[in-house]
């Protein structure tokens, strides 16, 4: 089993630690959670200050009265409100919270799919399953999780264990669609337990990424697609070898040998000085930026590398 660094990542650097902290609330929570191990007590006070400082803060004060962020629900990419909430949910917003239910009663009693998908209500979904994974995603942290939702999910899984937003026609599935509804039944499960059918077909479609390394293709083993080995934050829609890991870790799912070559290239993205810079990112339309340009030392991605790499390691 190959070592990538193996000190230096299961102890990072003081430094690294104190440059994570040294920055918004949204990430300050989770490092304290997932790499220093803090007691409950002062993770749940800094995950408070989430709804009401920063960035969420920023996110919630643009919704509009009609419930949207940025007068659509998804054509608008970034800006829309379905990756509005997304990233609320991505930062950690307390679902539980005031700000949290206020906006999220806005989207449940006045946000629907429009016209083309029979004004279907925004946390129904609509036809696309790397959409509508995302859709179960966000009903189950808010408190809505759509079982409709997922019986669709489930009919549309293909035979090789994954799903694909061209199928039909494709009888392949794409990494991009089955990591979508990967996270949407993994919340389903979180918020509702344990129920047979969804955790066969998420563990079907988390085979499918496993026996293909996280990224190579199972007839020649060669790399799908060049791009899934930079990392981005948020993702959106798309796929990444750092995305997909942080799933698996988030699943409790033991590391093996199959995932051996994507943690190393994972660990060897880290530069001198403890840190990961940001990749590929997706900046159509945002509403802010919350890091500088690609190439530059990315707090969300330090902490997820971070945190995988923890994962893989004990």
């Amino acid at each position: 089993m190959i070592n990538p660094h193996k000190q230096q990542i299961i102890k990072p650097k003081k430094a690294v630690i104190k440059w994570l902290l040294d920055s918004d609330p949204a990430i300050r929570w989770q490092v304290m959670r997932d790499l220093t191990k803090e007691p409950d007590e002062f993770i749940v006070a800094e995950r408070k200050r989430v709804a009401t400082e920063g960035w969420v803060a920023q996110l919630l004060a643009l919704q509009d009265a009609d419930g949207k962020w940025g007068g659509v629900i998804f054509p608008a990419k970034w800006a829309s409100t379905f990756y509005a909430l997304l990233l609320l949910r991505d930062m950690g917003l307390e679902p539980t919270s005031e700000q949290a239910r206020k906006a999220v009663s806005l989207v449940r009693h006045k946000v629907t799919w429009g016209q083309e998908h029979g004004n279907s209500p925004f946390f129904e979904g609509e036809v696309e399953p790397c959409i509508n994974g995302r859709v179960l995603a966000l009903g189950a942290y808010f408190g809505g999780a759509s079982d409709q939702l997922v019986d669709r999910l489930l009919s549309e899984q293909l035979e090789d264990g994954g799903w694909n937003c061209e199928a039909p026609p494709s009888r392949r599935s794409s990494f991009n669609t089955t990591i979508c509804v990967l996270d949407g039944l993994l919340a389903y499960e979180n918020a509702k337990g344990a129920c047979t059918a969804v955790t066969d077909a998420r563990l079907r479609g988390q085979e499918y990424l496993l026996v293909r390394g996280m990224f190579r293709r199972l007839s020649t083993g060669e790399v799908i697609d060049r791009s899934w080995l930079r990392f981005s934050f948020p993702p959106t829609w798309h796929y990444d070898v750092l995305r997909g890991l942080d799933y698996l870790r988030s699943a409790r799912v033991e590391p093996d040998e199959q995932v051996i070559e994507a943690v190393d290239l994972v660990a060897k993205k880290q530069h001198q000085n403890g840190r990961w810079p940001l990749q590929n990112p997706h900046l159509d339309q945002v509403n802010f930026a919350m890091e500088g340009p690609a190439a530059t030392a990315s707090r969300w991605n330090t902490l997820r590398a971070l945190r995988v790499l923890d994962w893989y390691y004990r």
